[in-house]
């Protein structure tokens, strides 16, 4: 990967003088947005994830399936699916077009957010009554679920959805109650995946130690940075428009031009992230490594499913998560981490932390239209 430091030129004490200059005009902007009714951020969070509505249709209901569907965990809220209603059947394909190759080259994330919503399907069709029935990719591109009438299956995970988020905050740093994380320990997983709960403090710090080396080799690499900057979404009006991307609120950053957040984010340096994603872990009563025994679609599916079981589950708990995927998707990273952190075999998949904290702004999606092929 590049390691050039990007705009080596701009100092920290330079860039704060900017930030100054700018002040007045970011605020003034920042202020006029807030304002503009038909900027209503909140309005359309409130309206992507409104509960679910039965409706008497086929078809209805099968759109209905594929928004609660795109309600899923997915990387850098790329949204990467299509869907195909057929018949009894709906399809996820993989939408190439919105792949992280720098950050995710074998679009094994990519693959892993589609059986994100591949569980929020399932659970959904069951609320449903619908039982249904899973191809994996294993030969085709895309996952096949076909639905056939059955007894209604409601699940405290399916209440979950439309709450769960990505919480990227620092959290209170107390240990969750003994009984839940009983419950998070019972989860049922798919073949060939495992959770590995980690909540020994020297445990983590071992864990800390690769999360700082992902972060100084991204945050040294310029496609990495660049890749970022094109999925971060720095004011409302950014994400209305797209909605999709990491909109700055989501991630406790106030709103700013687009210029301006640019130029922040090309100027951090890598120590500096690293920092920030220290505290963010110590500040959690435990982190999850999920891992799988082989690394082709079927398994990363799988693991989507059994990760985003996870996170409704500890939704379902009022306990947030958040990603820290930086010791996996550096490849020579992994191979170190997997030893260091004594799974054997076993391959990470990705890396979670959890703890309790005040909710966060709610990302968006696309409509069930755009989604749809």
């Amino acid at each position: 990967m590049n390691k050039r430091q990007l705009n080596p030129s701009l100092s920290r004490r330079d860039f704060l003088k900017l930030l100054a200059a700018a002040g007045a005009t970011a605020a003034g902007g920042y202020v006029l947005s807030e304002y503009t009714p038909w900027l209503n951020y909140d309005e359309q969070a409130n309206y992507i994830h409104k509960p679910f509505e039965k409706e008497s249709t086929v078809l209805t209901q099968m759109r209905e399936l594929v928004r609660y569907a795109t309600l899923a965990a997915n990387g850098h809220n790329t949204q990467p699916w299509k869907f195909a209603i057929e018949g009894n059947a709906i399809e996820i394909y993989p939408d190439y077009t919105r792949r992280l190759s720098v950050v995710d080259p074998n679009d094994r994330e990519l693959w892993i957010s589609l059986g994100c919503a591949l569980e929020n399907l399932i659970i959904t069709a069951r609320t449903m009554g619908y039982e249904p029935e899973v191809t994996y990719p294993d030969t085709a591109d895309f996952i096949h679920v076909r639905l056939t009438s059955d007894t209604l299956q409601h699940s405290p995970l399916f209440d979950a959805m439309p709450l769960r988020q990505n919480t990227r905050s620092e959290y209170d740093g107390q240990p969750i109650k003994r009984d839940e994380l009983d419950q998070l320990q019972a989860l049922p997983a798919e073949p060939g995946v495992v959770l590995h709960f980690i909540t020994n403090q020297i445990d983590l710090e071992t864990v800390l130690e690769y999360v700082n080396q992902g972060n100084l080799s991204q945050y040294a690499d310029k496609a990495f940075l660049d890749e970022l900057i094109h999925w971060l979404r720095f004011n409302k009006k950014e994400a209305l428009a797209l909605l999709d991307g990491l909109y700055s609120r989501c991630s406790g950053n106030p709103e700013v031009p687009r210029w301006l957040g640019q130029m922040f984010v090309a100027s951090i340096k890598p120590q500096e992230q690293a920092d920030t994603d220290a505290r963010k872990l110590r500040s959690s009563s435990g982190a999850v490594l999920v891992t799988s025994a082989s690394d082709d679609k079927s398994a990363w599916v799988r693991t989507g499913q059994v990760y985003e079981r996870l996170a409704l589950k500890l939704t379902s708990l009022n306990i947030k998560s958040a990603f820290l995927n930086q010791p996996i998707e550096i490849a020579d990273v992994r191979g170190q981490f997997q030893s260091a952190i004594g799974i054997g075999n076993a391959l990470p998949q990705l890396l979670v932390r959890f703890g309790c904290a005040d909710p966060m702004p709610r990302s968006l999606r696309r409509s069930v239209e755009q989604v749809l092929m």
